[in-house]
């Protein structure tokens, strides 16, 4: 009995922290809960009737380009340009050793003299020949010989006076010149190497002219010809739209890629516009009315309806909508939304009615303002 009377109050003493603990956890209120507030991606609804047909990726190409080449053989002695030079027509672009051309032209230059000699020799018996025919001292066929090695010694100084002027182009051929203002993309040779008539060596592109050139499938190709509102952006800058026009379809398929190759012009191109640089061309048409489209992301499917979230107020708001039809990688709202209204288009599955949201800014640009810029 004295070992239990000495046990109670050493038992009290353990269990009096905890007392007191449980006491004061009875006693505090609770931490109010912080409402859940959720981050969405989305865009402001606009009309427009500007409908996006087709959309291709191309590189920016020189209308021309030429591959230039001597006209004569020889070794290159001088190379004036680099790749990325940019160069004025009539500007030297390399040069071969001229030595044997020139050599060439002193010999074509002799021969030329030569026949001159035989001519004026010639010239001079007709002109005696004449004298003695005047007075009956030789026949009229010696005198009609005469005349035939005249006329003969004439046609040989017409030959040689036409090899020396070819000479002479000969020796001017040593020199390529650019035949265009424009730029190096391309050099093919280089100082000692010996190349033949006509072999490429440089190249060099207009930069006045600029186009696009795109690859299409076959089953686009006669309904994008038909398209007249072409429109063509940078990658580097895709905010400047530029006006293109279709100005050529290849008529045959490439046998690697089975596409049509089309070549797009930019006449409003400026500077900016790199060679080599990439681009994209839309091809759009004018629909009847005007079209009201969101991204397929943006659809929430509840049972049979189709429906989006609409933001108010920063929160959500499920509306039912009615879908036209699929343009691209977007869908057209034939009704339910209005332009103007915020849609959600990320993150449809994880919201509820009501909920707060808050919206990434970066992604608020009005669709309607993307279609007039088409």
């Amino acid at each position: 009995m004295k070992n239990l009377r000495a046990a109670a109050p050493a038992a009290i003493k353990t269990l009096l922290p905890t007392f007191l603990l449980v006491l004061l956890a009875a006693c505090s209120k609770d931490a109010p809960k912080q409402e859940d507030v959720r981050p969405v991606r989305a865009i402001v609804v606009g009309s427009s009737d500007i409908d996006v047909n087709a959309e291709f990726a191309g590189e920016v190409r020189p209308r021309v380009e030429s591959r230039l080449g001597f006209r004569v053989g020889g070794k290159i002695v001088a190379r004036k340009v680099d790749v990325g030079s940019v160069v004025k027509r009539g500007q030297v672009l390399m040069q071969l050793d001229p030595q044997d051309l020139q050599l060439s032209q002193t010999q074509a230059r002799a021969a030329l003299r030569a026949a001159e000699t035989q001519r004026d020799l010639a010239r001079a018996e007709l002109k005696r020949y004449e004298e003695l025919r005047k007075q009956n001292f030789v026949s009229q066929a010696v005198l009609d010989a005469r005349k035939s090695a005249f006329s003969s010694a004439q046609a040989n100084v017409d030959a040689a006076r036409a090899g020396y002027s070819a000479q002479s182009n000969q020796a001017q051929y040593s020199t390529l010149a650019s035949d265009i203002d424009g730029v190096v993309t391309a050099i093919s040779a280089e100082v000692g190497q010996v190349v033949s008539p006509g072999t490429p060596v440089v190249s060099v592109a207009n930069t006045s002219d600029k186009e696009i050139v795109i690859s299409l499938p076959e089953d686009k190709v006669d309904a994008m010809r038909k398209m007249q509102d072409v429109t063509v952006r940078m990658w580097a800058n895709p905010a400047v739209a530029m006006r293109g026009k279709i100005r050529e379809v290849s008529p045959v398929a490439d046998p690697a890629t089975r596409t049509y190759p089309v070549r797009v012009s930019i006449p409003g191109a400026g500077s900016d516009v790199k060679l080599g640089m990439t681009a994209r061309v839309q091809f759009a048409s004018k629909s009847a009315t005007p079209q009201m489209r969101v991204p397929l992301t943006a659809l929430f499917h509840e049972k049979s309806s189709t429906a989006v979230w609409v933001v108010e107020k920063g929160a959500v708001r499920l509306v039912p909508v009615q879908v036209g039809g699929t343009s691209g990688n977007d869908v057209v709202i034939a009704s339910g939304v209005t332009p103007g209204q915020t849609v959600v288009t990320a993150g449809v599955n994880k919201l509820k009615n009501g909920q707060k949201v808050k919206l990434l800014s970066e992604q608020m640009a009005p669709v309607a303002a993307a279609g007039a810029a088409k």
